[in-house]
């Protein structure tokens, strides 16, 4: 980083230009401006201005061939993926850069990619981005500070919630200084750390190619808005399958930030049923890479000659990254839901450990803490540093964040699917609740209504976890079922909130800061796509506020955990499991740098095809 106290005199400007020019000089005279190529959170970004390409890819790597892989989760009928409306088609984003981009081998840091250098002053109330003079779109035409500007204000006026939600929380205003540079002023009351990355984080769209389209801004498409990225367009069949193609015009294929990534020249998603159907469809070679997510399957399927043969490849790479917070999550929206002793009752009947043993083939570990295996779990009781934080909040949080052990499920016995423990333990809540064992067996409350339970599933693959969840439930009287709906039905049910429980995921970053509102924030509660069981709780909602506002990373740290900590006593998730590796098979043709970074796999960034392997495939008709 260096310190300027003018702007570039290099700048060519308009007469309007000219006098904003004029102003933003007027600022940096007031005041040392840092001007920057990257920038970190809490340190110094790792990579020095003129660094050549990444530690963790391959300079090297050859350009061309395909990437396919597959999808079962559901179907797609738009490529539009910044509106509710629709479906969007997996990996939609992919069109679309933003001013900044992150690394995969460290935590905090943002980088220029559209841009070329930001200027911002120490108390970072605004931040300046020059755009970089080569940047196009897939048109050919630039993109400009007024592309930036209109990506801003539509996603703020018109976005998917969450936009609608956080920028004007963040952002306070946006101007264009000059054809290539922009100007966001922030707002006062946010916190400091985030700010310029929410700015520098946002999809820069063409302008022109969204008034061309005549379609409102959340209206579905399957004619994606133009940006700026490696790849455009290249087939879209809804219920089958979408390709993304090279653009072999894409601006940035020189930066030193991209050399070694984006090696294919195509990108192939194959869209399935389900995923019994998805790995028939991987042996048989319609897709050629598979990151497998079943342990059964990863520990009895692959045996089969392909894999035999050497001509697929089956590894566990290192991963090491947050898990994803899979988990039983109940709907708060309820009322069945509204008391936590039913809710930690569901959650005692969920029995980990003969579910790992039994099905899982002791693969995986089960997730407790929102930030699990990271320094930002909550563990045992409140830290001094926490109770800080937790302590004024007392009369808005659950008593056990201050009495117990931050809450996790007690340890059932693996060896019987019904643990007697857990289940005596269970009833008790449940009749202190109100919910009464009637003469047919069955839990009733005060007016004689069962208390019924449905968990929602899209895969069979989940009916062998979720059925035994399910008997334990009727064990203990509770009128338990699974339903079985098609994946677009999952979707649809789950974002008009009509579910008991659903599966769903909750991936917290190590430096989480205004993300945090729409998984867990009351606002969120009725809008955002990721709160799904509809947390609205104003304890919650302190604590997130004191981890936005955290500027150090020992305020960060015990701000986490205490929310953690609160977050696990409302016990509205059952968690799942968490697996420590990538399980990952594809045909011997990908290949990948010998040194991984730490918090990616890469397959689609920096991994790339090996042309003498792929054409020995070729060669042998596998191909």
């Amino acid at each position: 980083m260096r310190h300027v106290m003018r702007l570039p005199k290099t700048l060519k400007l308009g007469l309007i230009g000219a006098v904003a020019l004029g102003c933003a000089a007027a600022q940096a005279m007031a005041q040392d401006l840092i001007e920057t190529h990257a920038i970190s959170t809490f340190g110094t970004p790792k990579y020095a201005a003129d660094f050549e390409h990444l530690d963790y890819v391959n300079p090297d790597a050859p350009q061309g061939g395909e990437m396919s892989f597959s999808w079962s989760s559901g179907t797609f009928d738009s490529l539009h993926p910044y509106t509710r409306v629709g479906n969007s088609a997996v990996l939609a984003t992919i069109f679309f850069e933003s001013l900044l981009t992150s690394t995969a081998d460290e935590i905090g840091s943002s980088y220029c990619l559209l841009c070329e250098t930001m200027r911002f002053p120490p108390t970072r109330d605004y931040v300046i981005f020059k755009l970089r003079n080569q940047a196009a779109f897939s048109d050919g035409t630039p993109v400009t500070a007024d592309d930036v500007l209109f990506s801003y204000e539509i996603l703020r006026d018109e976005g998917l919630p969450s936009f609608r939600a956080s920028l004007p929380m963040t952002i306070e205003s946006a101007e264009v200084l000059g054809p290539r540079e922009i100007k966001f002023t922030f707002n006062p009351n946010s916190p400091m750390r985030g700010r310029i990355e929410a700015a520098g984080g946002l999809p820069v769209f063409s302008r022109a190619s969204h008034e061309a389209s005549g379609l409102a801004f959340e209206d579905s498409r399957l004619t994606p808005l133009i940006g700026s990225g490696p790849y455009i367009l290249g087939e879209a069949e809804p219920g089958q399958r979408v390709i993304y193609v090279r653009n072999r015009a894409y601006w940035g294929n020189d930066l030193p930030i991209n050399r070694g990534r984006n090696n294919f020249d195509s990108i192939r998603i194959e869209y399935y049923g389900d995923a019994i159907a998805a790995f028939e469809g991987f042996k048989a070679g319609n897709y050629l890479f598979r990151q497998e997510s079943s342990s059964q399957t990863w520990a009895t399927g692959y045996d089969f000659p392909r894999l035999n043969e050497g001509i697929i490849l089956r590894e566990e790479l290192p991963d090491g990254s947050i898990t994803s917070g899979q988990s039983f999550a109940m709907n708060l929206r309820r009322e069945k839901f509204a008391d936590p002793r039913v809710r930690e009752a569901i959650a005692l009947m969920f029995n980990f450990e003969w579910t790992n043993q039994t099905l899982f083939y002791g693969l995986y570990a089960q997730n407790t803490s929102f930030w699990e295996n990271t320094y930002l779990a909550a563990q045992g009781l409140p830290s001094e540093a926490e109770l800080a934080i937790l302590e004024p909040l007392q009369d808005q949080l659950p008593a056990r964040v201050f009495a117990e052990d931050a809450f996790a499920a007690p340890a059932s016995d693996p060896d019987r699917s019904l643990d007697r423990r857990a289940a005596r333990r269970a009833s008790a809540l449940l009749e202190d609740a109100g919910w009464q064992v009637g003469d047919d067996g069955m839990r009733r409350n005060s007016d004689g209504a069962t208390l019924n339970v449905e968990f929602l599933n899209a895969s069979p693959l989940f009916d062998r976890i979720i059925n035994p969840y399910v008997e334990n439930l009727q064990a203990i009287g509770v009128n338990a079922v699974l339903t079985r709906v098609d994946p677009a039905q999952l979707q649809q049910r789950q974002r008009d909130a009509d579910f008991d429980i659903v599966t769903d995921h909750f991936p917290m970053g190590f430096e989480p800061g205004s993300g945090l509102r729409q998984y867990f924030g009351s606002l969120g509660a009725d809008e955002s796509l990721f709160n799904v069981m509809g947390l609205a709780d104003a304890g919650v909602d302190a604590l997130i506020e004191k981890v936005v506002d955290a500027e150090t990373q020992e305020d960060l740290t015990p701000a986490v955990q205490a929310l953690d900590r609160v977050l696990r006593a409302h016990v509205f998730r059952v968690p799942q499991w968490y697996n420590p590796n990538h399980w990952v098979a594809y045909y011997d043709m990908y290949r990948y740098p010998e040194n991984l970074p730490p918090y990616s796999l890469g397959f689609l960034d920096f991994w790339w095809v090996d042309p003498e392997a792929q054409a020995a495939l070729e060669e042998e008709g596998v191909l």
